[in-house]
């Protein structure tokens, strides 16, 4: 069937159409209107929408071959604008349309069809499927229709395709937007990636392939293809599998650097060059592809003889045509019943390959070289192995839980695990991240409840049994006494210090329980805590300031009999005298104590002493400064 553009964009403009009527009722599509949605092809072979259409007076500029589209293009942009919040948003639709037109050529049923049928011969029937290129989601449908409980992430870049792929497949995860968008996550994620991936010398930036220390991954990025390629490996997991249909300049390009770094982490399943006129029907263009699969092999070692031909490129001197080694070495891995030499749509020289049967033909040739290569190359218990492992493993807890009295030998699954009637192992006790507390402290820190510097070291309990003397012993001994201010302070004795000796010999036999130790304390008569608090309220701002007073006269003591011990010729009588002084005086003797020792007063920061005010000096005085220039003519002169 010959592409018949009109009638293309035709389907395109209803198939928008009612993709905007969907959006705006916010409803599912029925079965007319999927009907309408899925004979959207895109705008591969419609470069008319390049050409401005916003008035009548535009006709002049287009050529006479497109005249009978300008009406259909007009239509087109009426309806994207009706339907457009503001004029920005118009914008972003038409230059995502005029974006697509390069690469937007879809794929054929029979072809997507042929695929999956193939893949579901071989028992590839994912679980995960990736689809990096959407389109309308002929590859979707196509795997779907084996695999209907499949998770399936498609991705389509394109801002209307992607609305009518939403609309045509609901219940999916349809994300409009670049592949690049796809999140760390979802690396070694799917069992599947099938699409046709654009094609050109577009230029992708992803931060995972800068920083790569590959130069095979950071050139990639350099042409859209080759990215796609990489990138789709790294999204399934060991064991799965990458269809793509792409240009051919993945396989005929110069620089086999993004290649060698393909078949680094991939096995070569199918390599098939596929005829020219392949996009004939959908798109009206011919335009050369290839369809490649691999399968990712994380453990590969070398490259096979096939792969290491098809990292060579060779180069005919008599027509300058450069073509892959592989295709060179295996002509019956091209489509084809005609060939001739042509150039490329660059340009350069190339091989021309067409089809007669068009794409039935087409479909049934690669359905044959399919079958072929996946037989010798696809390795399923390669693809199988995740799949499997973890099928095992739900059948073998179904039948423990079904059969557990059973003790004759049963066959579990096809791997034909056995279940022996060995007793259970009992499961080993993992010391926890965060170990439980016991139910009872170490130890008490008897430190903390002496607030009077009388610091004690508290030994770990022993294993010995203490007697109940010792126990009444350090009842009396372990509380510390309230202490007396007098008005007159004593010199320091040795009996805290000898005190605080016997204390520690007598603490040195702990009790067996800790909690033993709280029934040494006196809680009723002299509570620790509270008692301190009772002591700190009865301090009143009177009884504070005659505390530093106090403090004080104890520091001019101190100093006064450090002067006597050196110098012996002053008499003795002076610092008594001193001591006999009245306790109330208003104004303190002027010392040569600096004013430091002030501060060893009680509670220096809550109530400092008030400094003195010192009266201003009122008396008249003459007038010294010269006057100024404003003030000598005046009456102040």
């Amino acid at each position: 069937m010959a592409f018949n553009r009109k009638q293309k964009l035709r389907d395109n403009i209803e198939a928008i159409r009612t993709a905007f009527i969907l959006d705006r009722e916010n409803r599912t599509a029925t079965t007319e209107e999927r009907a309408i949605l899925q004979r959207y092809c895109g705008f591969g072979g419609l470069k008319c929408i390049l050409n401005p259409a916003k008035e009548l007076t535009d006709a002049v500029r287009w050529a006479k071959s497109d005249l009978e589209l300008f009406a259909p293009t007009v239509e087109l942009h009426r309806l994207i604008r009706e339907n457009s919040k503001d004029e920005t948003e118009y914008k972003r639709f038409v230059d995502s349309l005029k974006a697509s037109v390069l690469t937007a050529f879809y794929t054929p049923k029979e072809i997507t069809d042929t695929i999956a049928d193939v893949l579901a011969d071989y028992s590839v029937r994912p679980a995960r499927m990736l689809e990096p290129s959407a389109g309308v989601g002929v590859f979707v449908d196509s795997m779907l229709r084996h695999s209907p409980n499949a998770d399936v992430m498609a991705f389509e870049k394109d801002l209307l395709t992607g609305t009518i792929l939403r609309h045509l497949y609901p219940d999916q995860k349809m994300r409009t937007c670049g592949f690049e968008k796809i999140e760390r996550p979802f690396n070694n994620y799917f069992d599947l990636a099938v699409s046709n991936i654009p094609f050109g010398d577009i230029a992708v930036f992803d931060a995972e392939f800068q920083r790569s220390d590959s130069f095979g991954r950071r050139s990639a990025q350099k042409t859209i293809h080759n990215y796609f390629f990489l990138k789709g490996l790294d999204a399934v997991r060991d064991g799965g599998i990458v269809a793509f249909i792409t240009s051919q300049g993945v396989l005929n390009s110069t620089k086999t650097s993004v290649r060698n770094e393909l078949f680094s982490q991939a096995n070569l399943v199918s390599a098939i060059r596929l005829p020219n006129n392949l996009f004939t029907d959908n798109a009206g263009t011919e335009v050369g592809s290839d369809l490649i699969v691999l399968q990712k092999n994380l453990s590969k070692k070398e490259m096979s003889q096939d792969e290491r031909l098809m990292t060579v490129i060779q180069t005919d001197t008599k027509t300058d045509l450069t073509d892959n080694a592989y295709f060179i070495h295996h002509p019956e891995r091209i489509v084809h019943t005609t060939s001739k030499l042509d150039t490329d749509p660059y340009g350069k020289p190339a091989m021309v390959y067409l089809h007669e049967g068009k794409t039935a033909g087409i479909a049934g040739d690669l359905r044959r070289m399919l079958n072929e290569d996946f037989h010798y190359r696809l390795a399923m218990r390669l693809y199988s192995g995740t799949i499997w492992q973890s099928g095992t493993e739900e059948k073998v807890t179904v039948q423990k839980e079904a059969e557990r009295p059973a003790i004759k030998l049963e066959t579990v699954s096809s791997a034909q695990t056995v279940e022996t009637p060995t007793e259970k192992p009992q499961p080993v006790e993992e010391k926890p991240e965060i170990e439980p507390r016991p139910k009872y402290s170490d130890g008490v820190q008897l430190s903390l409840l002496n607030l009077w510097g009388m610091t004690e070291e508290v030994s770990q309990p022993k294993t010995s049994k203490k007697k109940k003397t010792v126990k009444k012993a350090v009842t009396a001994k372990s509380t510390p006494p309230k202490p007396k201010v007098t008005v007159t302070p004593t010199a320091p004795t040795a009996k805290p210090a000898m005190e605080n000796k016997e204390v520690k010999a007598e603490n040195t036999a702990k009790p067996a329980d800790p909690d033993d130790i709280y029934a040494k304390l006196d809680w009723e008569t002299n509570p620790p805590i509270n008692g301190f608090y009772e002591m700190m309220m009865e301090l009143t701002p009177e009884r504070r300031k005659e505390l530093r007073e106090l403090a004080r006269q104890h520091n001019e003591k101190h100093e006064n009999r450090t002067v006597a011990t050196i110098t012996p010729e002053v008499p003795r009588e002076q610092p008594r005298q001193e001591e006999t002084q009245p306790e109330a005086v208003a104004a303190p003797a002027v010392t040569d104590a600096p004013p430091e020792t002030v501060a060893t007063s009680l509670f220096p920061d809550i109530e400092p002493e008030k400094p003195k005010e010192e009266v201003a000096d009122l008396t008249p005085r003459a007038y010294h400064r010269t006057p100024e220039m404003h003030l000598r003519e005046g009456s102040l002169v």
